[in-house]
């Protein structure tokens, strides 16, 4: 799809898409890719999901939903992007699941320049904390835009590293689990304000909403992802920043890590990463050298002119469904890789796409970062 700054009025229909019921990522760019424009993706929808198994209509954000959160962001000075158009980050656009709408507080500029991202633990040491907001410096320094997730302790010291910086072009970028429009934790309130003052503020949450623990890990596939690289500092095993780090890799992104005491929880996680592969930094140099010499992954653009639906879409009722019911059969609550699913049937990757689209959108099944799919629990008579 060639990138265009979209009217209010289309952007207001990508909106709606991309706010309804049982819209991913995916299947959104799936559905815009087929029909070229989100109204006729939403005239079409709920045929789909009919076909996926759910036995009422689709629940579409309605005109009136997206005019009230539109003009709020507005109100507020913010930024609603859409994965189309220009300003739109290019390192996120060309995630296979880049969220198609944005909201953004502050420099949106920033959000287009190379980046690094640092992440690490709440509970961060005093040497930790101080380490960060060198490394954080010096990045900026450079010209480098500091991604985290304002978390407490080490994402706080980079946002605060960089901020401290004053000579290059550097910033640094604070990427919510929240609305744009909520502070967490609160104790960073003052941080949050200087960030949007001197940085940007980002998600793809609705304005409003609330810290739960389930959106962070989302939040920090859009750390990674907006980022070259991935740092981490102080984590332990089974942290967020480590889900982060495997976020990066999954993306082709590098990881690097700062080694620590044995003795200490809070450096299982970078030496594990160590362990992994993952470069080790005592400062921002380590980091340079890979960024300068270019050795970092370019992507392909997700939104393309190739409709990978077409062939499927007008198919005979009655040979789609035994194709369904084969594809249910392969399926399972554990994850399992779509190209792995394909070569299992032996069946066209048109007809795949169309089969996962329809359980999506019928509230059966869930995308996972990596090409991954699994059945959810079968929802109640009616649903």
């Amino acid at each position: 799809m060639k990138l265009t700054t979209l009217t209010p009025e289309k952007k207001k229909e990508w909106f709606q898409l991309a706010r309804s019921e049982n819209v991913g990522p995916i299947t959104f760019r799936n559905l815009i890719n087929h029909f070229k424009s989100p109204d006729l993706a939403m005239e079409h929808i709920d045929d789909f999901a009919r076909r996926g198994g759910k036995g009422r209509p689709i629940s579409l954000c309605t005109e009136q939903e997206a005019d009230a959160e539109m003009a709020r962001v507005e109100e507020i000075g913010g930024r609603i992007l859409a994965s189309c158009e220009p300003d739109y980050p290019e390192a996120l656009r060309k995630l296979e699941d880049a969220p198609p709408i944005i909201t953004v507080l502050g420099e949106v500029s920033l959000l287009r320049r190379p980046s690094v991202a640092i992440v690490g633990s709440r509970n961060a040491s005093l040497n930790g904390k101080n380490l960060t907001r060198r490394l954080a410096f010096d990045l900026a320094r450079e010209d480098f835009v500091i991604v985290s997730g304002m978390a407490r302790g080490i994402d706080t010291a980079a946002h605060e590293g960089a901020l401290t910086q004053q000579g290059g072009l550097g910033g640094t970028v604070a990427i919510l689990g929240t609305g744009v429009d909520v502070v967490y934790p609160i104790e960073n309130q003052e941080l949050y304000r200087e960030i949007w003052q001197r940085g940007a503020i980002l998600s793809d949450f609705p304005l409003g909403t609330q810290p739960h623990p389930g959106h962070f890990p989302r939040r920090n596939r859009l750390i990674s992802g907006l980022a070259l690289c991935t740092l981490v500092i102080e984590a332990q095993s089974r942290s967020g920043s480590l889900i982060t780090a495997q976020y990066a890799k999954q993306q082709g992104r590098e990881v690097f890590a700062v080694p620590g005491s044995p003795l200490d929880a809070r450096s299982e996680g970078p030496n594990e990463l160590l362990k992994q592969g993952a470069r080790l930094v005592s400062c921002a140099q380590d980091i340079l050298e890979v960024l300068r010499d270019g050795q970092h992954e370019h992507f392909k653009d997700i939104f393309h002119d190739d409709d990978q639906m077409g062939l499927a879409v007008g198919a005979d009722d009655s040979e789609v469904e035994k194709i369904r019911r084969l594809i249910l059969e392969n399926l399972s609550p554990e994850k399992v890789c779509v190209d792995d699913l394909i070569r299992e049937t032996r069946l066209p990757t048109a007809v795949v796409n169309v089969a996962l689209i329809e359980l999506e959108l019928a509230g059966r099944l869930e995308r996972h970062p990596g090409n991954c799919v699994c059945l959810l629990a079968e929802l109640p008579q009616g649903e």
